[in-house]
């Protein structure tokens, strides 16, 4: 199964992507300071299934490129629509996974025309009910330090099992992965973008993939998106998983996305 690296630009931007297969298109945002290796497994089960995946790099990632500061997820979210448009869709269904949904999100919101549907993947509502953090302020230490390459292996292992894995399930293929200058410059266009400008994620239907056991999105918030949203948003749980969920669970990942996508 051939993999097509192509290359689109505006502005002062460059983004690499990847396409693979044929069919419905559907585009993968990866976590916070992560690339798109993570979906390798995911992208060929989703091809299998009839899907053209495409897998643009985030800024500073492969040959993808553009300022890294002062900018905000409006910035990140023209980089998608710019793929979009090249590779000539009229809509587009968007997973975001973890930091990527916030991505998804607010591409919805600025380019609603170019949604067919976004699919939130392990991803955080962005805040609470009550005005509480809605990441709990020791596992955001954790998320922070996974990918600290000061730091040893086993001290990274405690990190990534306290924010992404599942008890039972190995976190190892996670040491290896990170791009500290792409987690940086996502981490300060997340802060300096108010979570109102995007929660409500344009007018796209929404799939809430939830992870069981996910640390970052305790469970007693994982109804607020649908009690704010309603009927658009459509809630699945994948047990045996935590917020890094698709090393952990690709094929009820791929189950799940291609049952809700078939349903648009």
């Amino acid at each position: 199964m051939s993999t097509i690296s192509k290359k689109t630009s505006y502005d002062q931007v460059s983004v690499e992507y990847l396409v693979q297969g044929s069919g419905t298109p559907i585009l993968f945002l990866p976590s916070l300071g992560r690339g798109q290796a993570d979906f390798d497994e995911l992208t060929l089960l989703m091809v299998q299934k009839g899907f053209k995946v495409i897998r643009p790099h985030p800024r500073g990632i492969g040959a993808s490129q553009g300022p890294i500061t002062g900018i905000t997820l409006k910035d990140l979210a023209a980089d998608v629509a710019a793929v979009i448009k090249a590779e000539g869709h009229s809509q587009c269904i968007i997973a975001g996974h973890a930091l990527g949904n916030f991505i998804a999100r607010m591409t919805a919101t600025l380019y609603p025309e170019l949604i067919q549907g976004i699919a939130l993947l392990a991803g955080s509502p962005g805040k609470t009910p009550s005005g509480d953090p809605s990441i709990p302020p020791d596992v955001l230490v954790s998320v922070s330090q996974s990918g600290n390459l000061a730091l040893s292996d086993a001290e990274r292992i405690t990190h990534l099992n306290k924010a992404f894995f599942a008890p039972g399930n190995d976190c190892h293929s996670w040491l290896q992965g990170w791009y500290p200058e792409t987690k940086k410059m996502q981490w300060e266009a997340w802060h300096a973008t108010p979570i109102d400008s995007f929660f409500k994620a344009g007018n796209a239907p929404v799939l809430d993939l939830q992870a069981e056991l996910d640390t970052v999105v305790p469970r007693q918030y994982t109804h607020y998106l649908k009690s704010e949203l309603g009927e658009r948003v459509t809630v699945t749980v994948i047990p045996n998983a935590g917020h890094a969920l698709i090393p952990e669970q690709p094929e009820a990942v791929c189950e799940a996305l291609t049952n809700w996508a078939l349903s648009l």
